[in-house]
């Protein structure tokens, strides 16, 4: 596994966008391929995605805790001093001394602490009567400490990676919801981009009924059919239009600019010089959608609320601690030690070491005493019991009452995003079925608008109507089209926003997070 995490999007579907250059380039692209390309390059994104690295670092640093520790340890000392009796020395008193040390330590679950030590010296000395000289000792000793009250459990020891693991989850769905709303705001300016576009072509259409009219006016006007003050009424719709199609124009180029903007794959002299084609339109399938139901989805998909929860966890962890830390503590310590001794065993005279006269001796060496040392020839052992009792366990309790507020607190955040949630699911539930019923209402109303000005048209040719009533027919059917048109994009977006609102945004569109 790689130390540094890294974000994958996958899709069933996978496209692969890459930028053109040069004047005026026109790229084609679908829904898909806009939000590959700006979950690639959203930099918003780029930031979020550190601090679910960052989280996990703090996982491995908090499991340090239960890693065992090392320790070892060598010291030397000679010394010599002057003697002042026969007993001791004729000459100067002299010792050498040194030992080493090597101990590991390990914290266990229960919040005990478990150590294993071995001990070794060796003292060499010219003072007299030395039975054993030089002299090499080791002991091997295991100590077990373990609170009994405050601070035991396994909760209490493991607090901090599991706080560290809540803070991981909470940085998953805060990136998750990052990358929800990163969605939802490109099908937003992708699908506002279909409309200008199309509005745009509506109006183009509505300018060429204009000037299709008065183009015949033209003629009629020539033959002496029809009065020329009618060609005003043409010119002046056509110029209208004409205005209309500017205003349309400039609504399609800030479209794009916020749609180029999000993808961030352009820089930004390349902006102005590529124009996106937006290659799909909105499809008007019929949803059947349980508000129960989706409610029931949203509260166990919303990466929000699925934060607070984890927040709540360690909110309840903070307090059991603050509990635990009122108690008295009360400590259990066993230790058990074994110590072996070894050296140059020294012959005395008449084995009587007064004489000072050394006859023999019987060699040993450190390897020996370690050996006696391993083997427990000396058993030793103590176990005792300390109790603790602060005095703040009865005089504040101030760090269990915040802990019980952030507790409350956490809960009655909770309910408040739960009844926000019901509220925004409900809202965007009511906006897909009103959306669709006024896509249908909107188809027939446009409909009718083209029969009616088919209707006048005729009427027009054979001079039983004005121009200004055929104008206003054209007028009517160009807003009925783009109210069709602006009514299909509402119910596209707002299945969007109720994707958005149930959670389920990223499993819609296929979209899988791995690390």
């Amino acid at each position: 596994m790689t130390k540094t995490r890294s974000l994958l999007i996958l899709l069933s579907t996978a496209l692969v966008f890459s930028p053109l250059w040069g004047q005026q380039r026109q790229v084609k692209m679908t829904l898909e391929e806009c939000i590959v390309a700006a979950v690639k390059n959203n930099l918003d994104i780029a930031v979020q995605v550190f601090n679910p690295q960052i989280a996990e670092m703090t996982i491995k640093q908090a499991n340090e805790k239960f890693l065992p520790q090392l320790s070892f340890g060598f010291s030397k000392r000679s010394q010599q001093s002057p003697s002042y009796s026969f007993l001791e020395t004729d000459e100067t008193l002299m010792s050498d001394y040194g030992d080493w040390s090597a101990r590991i330590d390990q914290e266990i679950p229960t919040g005990g602490r478990l150590s294993i030590n071995l001990i070794s010296y060796k003292n060499d000395t010219n003072q007299s009567f030395q039975i054993i000289n030089p002299r090499y000792g080791s002991t091997l000793s295991f100590s077990f400490d373990q609170p009994l009250l405050k601070n035991f459990g396994f909760k209490t020891s493991r607090r901090e990676i599991i706080i560290a693991q809540n803070n991981l989850n909470v940085s998953d769905s805060q990136f998750k919801s990052s990358l929800l709303m990163t969605v939802f705001d490109v099908e937003e300016a992708y699908w506002n981009l279909v409309f200008a576009k199309e509005y745009l072509n509506v109006m183009n259409q509505a300018l060429e009924l204009a000037q299709d009219l008065l183009r015949k006016n033209r003629k009629e006007v020539e033959v002496g059919t029809l009065a020329p003050i009618e060609i005003l009424t043409a010119e002046a719709e056509v110029a209208t239009r004409e205005a209309d199609i500017l205003q349309a124009g400039v609504a399609v180029e800030n479209s794009e600019d916020i749609l180029k903007t999000m993808l961030n794959s352009f820089t930004d002299a390349e902006i102005p010089l590529i124009l996106i084609d937006p290659v799909e339109r909105p499809e008007f399938e019929r949803l059947e959608i349980d508000v129960d139901e989706a409610l029931k989805v949203a509260l166990l998909n919303r990466p929000d609320l699925q934060a607070s929860r984890y927040d709540l966890e360690n909110r309840d962890l903070d307090l059991s601690f603050a509990r635990n830390q009122l108690l008295p503590d009360l400590s259990l310590a066993f230790n058990y030690w074994s110590p072996g001794i070894s050296g140059t065993q020294l012959i005395y005279q008449d084995n009587d070491p007064y004489t000072g006269i050394v006859v023999g001796q019987i060699p040993g060496t450190g390897v020996d005493s370690l050996r006696d040392a391993f083997h427990f020839e000396y058993r030793n052992w103590a176990i005792g019991l300390t109790l603790t009792i602060p005095t703040q366990t009865f005089l504040t309790r101030a760090a269990e009452s915040r802990a019980r507020l952030a507790l409350e607190q956490s809960l009655t955040q909770i309910k408040s995003q739960e009844k926000q949630i019901f509220l925004e699911v409900r809202s965007a539930v009511r906006l897909v079925n009103t959306n669709y019923k006024r896509v249908q209402a909107y188809q027939v109303a446009r409909d009718l608008a083209e029969r009616k000005l088919e209707v006048e048209e005729k009427k027009l040719r054979v001079g039983m109507t004005t121009n200004y009533i055929v104008l206003q027919h054209q007028r009517d059917l160009s807003n009925a089209r783009s109210t069709l048109l602006r009514a299909a994009l509402d119910y596209v977006l707002t299945l969007a926003q109720l994707d958005l609102a149930m959670g389920i945004t990223l499993e819609k569109k296929n979209i899988k997070m791995a690390y």
